[in-house]
């Protein structure tokens, strides 16, 4: 379930790939050979899990080639999200799919101000497969599925690129539920392992392609966390939100001024941050101008945020203020949204959910 703010720019935070552990140097040498790999991870998925040597396999090929070590920790973590993403289905199915897109479909024609006669003339084609749209997306119960369907739709009826131009609606998928976006940029950025079927977009959906870039999404990058519930927090709200939801409760802490502890350091539509100007407000006391400030809250999707000196002078005031040290790692504060969601649910509850499963996990490699 990772949500839409798992943001482009964060991805050149990739480049610095492959690292065992939360914070242990990159390239290290594997603690287990593949056939090691493949035979721990037999132990640790769950009994009631099919085809267990093809997510054994899949699992072990995917650290590997991204040159992840794969301990216990790691290959619980990954497991963790598969679990509680798509209960170990390459291509899960979603309650309610065909009419959730049917009524996104309605939504964006109206926004368009398109009649919904003409709506129901464009879904009434002939689709490339010989059904109607409309009947196709009425069958449809994976995303993988309806995916096929929107770009179909997209390229074959003027309507379909009025109303999604190139931008398929489907956004995540696959086992892991991970972002097609990052999927695509990080497949750009390194060699992706296996023949590519069509596009990423088509091999995120499959077990091989979903694992591949799940696993990448959640532990292919550095990190200074000391628990692995920061990296799922990560994995639903987007790199580093954990640590800089934390560095916003220090900001809220040193200025007075109360902040929605979301780890969105910058507003992306283009105006000042609510961030942003609370930490302005502390520019005398920081010895650093608002350009100065601004420059270093750009660089709150990387590893190198932590080391710029606003993350310290703000953590030093702060904890002034407080009289006490002041955590560096959070959990976002994020209400989820999405035509799949029914509930009410949170960041925190999707990474303390993960958490348990990880932890059940982590309970099996011991016994």
């Amino acid at each position: 379930m990772p949500s839409d703010r798992n943001r482009g720019t964060a991805l050149a935070v990739m480049l610095a790939a492959a690292l065992a552990g939360c914070a242990t140097a990159p390239h290290t040498p594997p603690s287990r050979t593949p056939a090691q790999t493949r035979a721990q991870m037999a132990k640790l998925l769950p009994a009631s899990v099919r085809d267990r040597d093809g997510w054994a396999g899949d699992m072990t090929a995917a650290f590997a080639s991204l040159r992840l070590d794969p301990t216990d920790s790691h290959l619980c973590a990954a497991l963790a999200v598969a679990e509680q993403e798509s209960n170990f289905s390459a291509d899960p199915a979603v309650p309610n799919l065909g009419a959730t897109a049917r009524a996104e479909i309605d939504r964006r024609a109206g926004a368009h101000h398109i009649p919904s006669f003409v709506v129901s003339a464009a879904l009434a084609l002939k689709s490339s497969d010989g059904r109607s749209y409309n009947d196709r997306i009425a069958a449809v119960h994976t995303e993988r599925e309806l995916s096929l369907v929107f770009e179909d739709l997209i390229g074959r009826v003027p309507l379909g690129r009025q109303l999604f131009a190139d931008d398929n609606p489907i956004r995540t998928g696959g086992p892991m539920q991970v972002s097609v976006t990052f999927a695509e940029q990080y497949a750009r950025e390194h060699e992706y392992p296996y023949p590519v079927d069509g596009s990423i977009r088509h091999e995120v959906f499959t077990r091989r392609g979903g694992v591949y870039f799940g696993v990448a999404h959640l532990l292919a990058y550095p990190v200074s966390y000391d628990r692995m519930l920061y990296r799922f927090g990560d994995y639903n709200a987007g790199f580093y939100a954990s640590r800089n939801a934390a560095f916003q409760n220090a900001v809220s802490t040193a200025s007075g001024i109360p902040l929605a502890l979301d780890g969105d350091l910058v507003d992306y539509s283009g105006r000042t941050g609510k961030t942003a100007l609370a930490a302005r407000t502390l520019a005398p006391q920081l010895q650093m101008s608002e350009r100065e400030i601004d420059k270093a809250l750009a660089q709150g999707e990387t590893f190198d945020f932590e080391k710029s000196p606003l993350y310290a002078r703000v953590y030093a005031l702060a904890e002034g203020a407080a009289h006490k040290p002041l955590p560096r790692a959070m959990l976002p504060r994020i209400d989820l949204e999405s035509p799949k969601i029914t509930r009410k649910l949170t960041t925190q509850w999707f990474a303390e959910r993960v958490q348990q499963r990880y932890q059940s996990c982590l309970d099996r490699a011991r016994r």
